[in-house]
C-alpha cells in the first residue's frame, strides 16, 4: 500500500466513525461539515468520493483554491472570520453553500450585492454569537429573551438580511464554545443552552414582525432556525442538545499541521 492509499484509508476509518457517533445520536437530520482547513485537496477529494458532500474551510483564499480544484459538486462552507472586503471573493465560489460567521450588516450588504446574477440560489447565513463571552472569540451577543432582546445586535443583524438582503437566506445561529465546556460539562453545556436560547428568542421576535414565513429564514420551506454548534470535542453533546450541524475537522483528518 502506498503512502497515499495509507493515508486515504486512515481518513476514511476516522469518518466512517464520526458518521456512526452523529447517526446514533441525530439519526435522520444531522449535517457532518467536515473541516478541512491546513488539508491538501486529495483528503478532502477521499472523503467527497466516499460520499461527504460538506466541507468547511476558514480561510478565503484556502477556500478559493480548494474550490477550483475540487468537485462543483461539494458544498462549501466558511466557518471563519469574515472581513468585508473578501466578500467578492467568497461570492464568486460557485459552490459556496453557506456563511457561518456572519457579525455584520456591513458583511451582509456586501455578500448580498456580490454574488453573481448566474447564481440561482439564496446564499445560506448563519449568525455567529459569542455564547462564552470569550474576547478570543468572535461573534455578537447572546439574546436574554428580555425586551432590549428587539434592538439587539444579533436581531438587527437578522433584521436586516431579511428585509435588505434577498440574495441571502438567513439559515440560523452559530457558536463556537469555550473549550473548557467541552471538556468538563458532559452533556450539559451552558453556550449549547444559550445559543437555544438566543434561537428561540430570535425565532419569537422574527415570527412577531414578520409572520411564520419559511420561505425568509431558516431551514428551507420550514421557518425554523437551526443550529450549528459542536466540535471534535464535543459534537455528540451538542447534537443530544439540538444541534443540526456540527463541524468536526481533527476527528476525522487528524491533528493540524501549522501553515
Amino acid at each position: 500500500m502506498s503512502t497515499a492509499e495509507a493515508r486515504n484509508a486512515e481518513i476514511l476509518e476516522s469518518l466512517a466513525e464520526v458518521r456512526a457517533r452523529v447517526k446514533l445520536v441525530a439519526p435522520n437530520s444531522a449535517t457532518l461539515v467536515a473541516v478541512s482547513k491546513y488539508k491538501p485537496a486529495s483528503d478532502i477529494q477521499a472523503c467527497f468520493d466516499d460520499g461527504q458532500l460538506d466541507f468547511g474551510e476558514n480561510y478565503v483564499q484556502e477556500l478559493e483554491d480548494k474550490a477550483k480544484m475540487l468537485p462543483v459538486e461539494i458544498r462549501w462552507h466558511f466557518i471563519g472570520t469574515l472581513q468585508s472586503n473578501k466578500a467578492k471573493v467568497l461570492a464568486a465560489i460557485p459552490n459556496l453553500y453557506s456563511i457561518q460567521t456572519l457579525t455584520s450588516t456591513k458583511a451582509a450588504t456586501a455578500l448580498n450585492k456580490s454574488l453573481p446574477p448566474e447564481r440561482t440560489s439564496r446564499l445560506n447565513i448563519l449568525i455567529q454569537i459569542n455564547t462564552s463571552g470569550e474576547d478570543s472569540k468572535s461573534g455578537l451577543d447572546p439574546l436574554d429573551a428580555s425586551a432590549s432582546d428587539a434592538d439587539a445586535e444579533a436581531t438587527q443583524l437578522a433584521r436586516h438580511i431579511i428585509t435588505a438582503c434577498p440574495r441571502l437566506r438567513l439559515q440560523g445561529l452559530m457558536t463556537i464554545g469555550a473549550l473548557e465546556q467541552s471538556l468538563t460539562a458532559g452533556d450539559e453545556n451552558a453556550d449549547f443552552e444559550r445559543l437555544k436560547r438566543t434561537r428561540d428568542a430570535l425565532a419569537k421576535l422574527l415570527a412577531e414582525e414578520f409572520g411564520a414565513d419559511g420561505e425568509r429564514w431558516g431551514a428551507e420551506g420550514t421557518g425554523r432556525l437551526l443550529l450549528s454548534m459542536g466540535m471534535s470535542s464535543d459534537f455528540e453533546a451538542a447534537l443530544k442538545a439540538g444541534s443540526e450541524i456540527v463541524r468536526v475537522g481533527t476527528g476525522i483528518f487528524g491533528a493540524r499541521a501549522k501553515k
